[in-house]
């Protein structure tokens, strides 16, 4: 715990898994693509373990029912992807929820001056939809999605890209993530680091990372930060 509370200059948070709940949507997707396929079905629990890794790498796990699916450089069946992409353009922000203390700590932030952004390794055609959809969209001052630049997260290029435009250093950033790649994209470019206990982690505990703090809400967040 933290003795005397983080100074910061700006807000960067990570979209599905910290801000939106968004694991139904993608099982409707991935359920639809299987029975275009002719697959077996796959469970809820199994998508909320593959997600983080975008769209193209759910995608492959799904197909090979592994984790490791994502390791292969290879890319999904392009007719499994079209029908992916094709069913979660409708699902997507049908069953998406906030987590709890989610409005809460963005009104926060907003409240202490702090200019906010989303770094998603989600495909921009679908990010700024279910920003829109779910009424999260007003908040950001900047949107990177997954496709926008040539390096998605781990890499810590989208963090450092947000950083510039929103004309603050990234060691005056803090990065508010679920997952283990949010964590190496905000050591990696300098930024502090909360992560969130209840998002998409890949099956893995969030605690076991090195980070400035674990917080159980957005809101929780919020008291812990100033404005620099």
């Amino acid at each position: 715990m933290m003795a005397t509370p983080l100074a910061i200059r700006a807000v960067l948070l990570d979209l599905d898994g910290t801000l939106l709940d968004t694991v139904l949507d993608l099982h409707a997707a991935a359920s639809a693509m299987l029975r275009d396929l002719g697959r077996p079905a796959i469970s809820v629990e199994s998508i909320r373990s593959y997600v983080g890794r975008g769209i193209p790498n759910l995608v492959k796990r799904v197909l090979a029912g592994s984790m490791a699916a994502s390791d292969d450089a290879t890319p999904p069946p392009p007719e499994a992807l079209a029908s992916f992409k094709l069913h979660y353009s409708s699902e997507n922000g049908r069953h998406a929820a906030l987590f709890p203390g989610v409005r809460e700590g963005l009104d926060s932030f907003k409240d202490l001056n702090l200019p906010l952004g989303v770094i998603t390794n989600k495909a921009d055609a679908f990010t700024l939809p279910l920003l829109q959809r779910t009424g999260l969209f007003p908040y950001f001052d900047v949107i990177v999605s997954g496709d926008v630049l040539p390096r998605p997260k781990p890499d810590p290029m989208p963090l450092l890209w947000a950083s510039g435009r929103l004309a603050v250093s990234p060691v005056d950033v803090l990065m508010i993530g679920d997952s283990v790649h949010d964590f190496h994209a905000g050591r990696a470019a300098g930024c502090h680091v909360f992560l969130v206990p209840y998002g998409y982690n890949e099956g893995r505990d969030v605690r076991d990372l090195a980070c400035d703090g674990i917080v159980s809400t957005l809101a929780e967040a919020a008291q812990r930060v100033i404005h620099a």
